[in-house]
């Protein structure tokens, strides 16, 4: 089987335009191609893997003379079948089962590849389309019913916590004004308190002071009938 009866087949047993599996099929021989050639691996599970390898220098061995020679590095491209693929070689049983007319292949089957989906694809674009059943617009306002006495409750309980959180903030403010008003209350008691133990701290000196006048009065009232005296005698 060459590439042009692979494409047939391919083209037979997937029910695809023979042109267009061929240049599938050559496609997929480049792109592999030109992606082990960079050095990157193609696994296509079930089937191979593509890989490029590159083997260093090395020392070795003549075989016919047994001296010892230098090999050179060198590039090889490795195919490795995978084990799906093996198993089924070896066991026909285990292969898959091809489409009449793949293999051995069938001129007719590779014409009429393709065609039954060609004729397909109009034929379901032309069809028209199936009227679907409107539904009931009877259930909607129930819907809507149920939905808005769902969320009545839950606006009424926020407007709720909104009116006990005023309440509260409220009562806070009025503890807060009477708060400053009885430390003002302090502050003038306190002052009067300081203002009255001046006055009584005051008030000892002032009597002293005055007792201290008396006496002084009375030392003069006393010198003066002396001064009399004197002048009498002389």
């Amino acid at each position: 089987m060459n590439k042009r009866d692979l494409a047939k087949a391919i083209a037979v047993h997937a029910d695809v335009n023979f042109k267009t599996t061929a240049a599938v099929l050559d496609a997929l021989t480049e792109v592999v191609t030109a992606v082990v050639a960079q050095g990157e691996p193609v696994v296509i599970t079930g089937f191979a893997k593509f890989v490029k390898v590159n083997r260093a220098a090395r020392m070795g061995r003549n075989p016919a003379t047994g001296e010892s020679i230098r090999i050179k590095a060198s590039k090889k491209a490795r195919i490795s079948a995978a084990k799906t693929f093996k198993d089924a070689v070896l066991s026909p049983a285990l292969a898959p089962k091809l489409a009449r007319g793949s293999w051995p292949i069938s001129e007719d089957a590779v014409r009429g590849a393709g065609k039954t989906e060609a004729v397909a694809a109009p034929a379901r674009a032309a069809a028209p389309k199936r009227a679907t059943a409107k539904k009931k617009p009877a259930r909607r306002p129930a819907a809507k019913k149920a939905t808005v006495a769902k969320r009545r409750p839950a606006a009424k309980k926020a407007t709720a916590k909104r009116a006990v959180a005023k309440k509260a903030t409220a009562k806070r403010a009025v503890a807060k004004k009477t708060t400053a008003k009885r430390a003002v209350a302090k502050k003038t008691t306190a002052k009067r308190t300081v203002k009255k133990a001046t006055v009584a701290k005051r008030r000892p000196a002032v009597k002293k002071t005055t007792a201290k006048r008396s006496v002084a009065k009375k030392a003069t009232a006393a010198r003066r009938p002396a001064a009399r005296k004197t002048t009498a005698r002389r």
